[in-house]
């Protein structure tokens, strides 16, 4: 890590997240240079953490990462704004959402093709889709691009705190939680079940679904299991590091 950088606000948070989009980069689950993940640093949520506009995320750096202010109106004429559909959907959710504290989206293959079928929910058919039982909210209106509009109304779909995942219907996914770790944790495994749930499809056989009652106790043992994210996190940085990965500067 270099060092000279770690004066920066909010340093060791801009670290988790340049390494998660590195990491995201490097299973392909990235759209060139789209998508976006966001990290509240405030009290209420409204000053976030962002990627700049338009850079791959294997590129990205903690420095680089911009701090924006959800009630900013002038946010899109500033000489560093961030693209106009990460503002329009992540400031409208840090603005509106304030449980919300980090939020990763993206349009990676697995998630997106699940948000494209007519039942858009990812079924409890294995041990970490059981992660996801009750823990989902669908958007099935589709309405173009992110901008703020669209964004302020997927927002309000997050209503519910008991929700951290939104498969947004024609789009991708969103997904939300308490810290970096916890939300890139929730979005590996998620695409990971959604592929899972996919090839299954494709062998046109009967699917096995878990019973509900046991998708629903294997979703709470996976809420009270300690500290997959932050060691799974801790993990991906330590790989980064031992490799000379540029992403902590």
């Amino acid at each position: 890590m270099d060092g000279t950088r770690s004066n920066i606000d909010y340093w060791e948070e801009r670290v988790d997240l340049a390494a998660c989009f590195r990491w995201t980069a490097r299973l392909n689950m990235h759209e060139g240079v789209a998508n976006h993940f966001s990290l509240s640093v405030n009290d209420d949520g409204t000053q976030f953490l962002i990627n700049p506009n338009q850079v791959h995320f294997s590129r990205i750096k903690a420095s680089e990462l911009l701090l924006l202010d959800a009630n900013d109106p002038d946010v899109l004429a500033s000489p560093h704004a961030p693209d106009p559909t990460a503002w329009g959907l992540h400031g409208s959710l840090h603005r509106l959402c304030p449980h919300a504290r980090c939020a990763m989206h993206v349009h990676s293959v697995y998630a997106t093709t699940l948000a494209c079928l007519e039942n858009k929910l990812l079924p409890p058919l294995d041990q970490n889709a059981a992660m996801f039982f009750e823990r989902q909210v669908v958007d099935d209106h589709y309405g173009g691009l992110a901008f703020e509009e669209e964004g302020e109304r997927c927002a309000k779909l997050f209503s519910d705190p008991k929700k951290f995942i939104m498969v947004m219907g024609n789009h991708g996914i969103m997904v939300i939680g308490d810290t970096v770790a916890q939300t890139f944790n929730r979005l590996y495994h998620f695409e990971r079940a959604a592929a899972v749930y996919i090839n299954a499809l494709q062998t046109g056989q009967k699917l096995s679904i878990i019973p509900d009652d046991i998708a629903a106790k294997t979703a709470a043992e996976f809420d009270d299991y300690p500290e997959p994210d932050i060691r799974h996190l801790s993990e991906l940085k330590a790989i980064l590091d031992e490799e000379g990965s540029n992403y902590a500067q």
